[in-house]
């Protein structure tokens, strides 16, 4: 079982850093993964919300915040057995 983003780590991701969704693989069996585009948003009057660009393949976007960072983690996930 891999460890799951915490608040503290999604703060600290830099621009090029990878983060791993376990549970979804590519075709060859590797853990999905999902490479920061940009810095980290953060709000002054909701300290609690961030927001942390993310990418994956050639045209897939999204966002890592608050309410989906317990499904990214940084520790690669073992490759699943076909």
């Amino acid at each position: 079982m891999t460890k799951p983003l915490t608040r503290n780590e999604a703060l600290k991701l830099r621009h090029g850093q990878i983060v791993y969704t376990p549970g979804y693989y590519n075709a060859d069996g590797t853990t999905q993964r999902w490479r920061v585009m940009g810095a980290v948003k953060t709000w002054v009057k909701s300290p609690g919300r961030f927001k942390v660009p993310i990418k994956h393949g050639m045209r897939e976007y999204w966002y890592i915040d608050e309410t989906n960072m317990h499904g990214f983690t940084l520790i690669e996930p073992p490759k699943r057995k076909k």
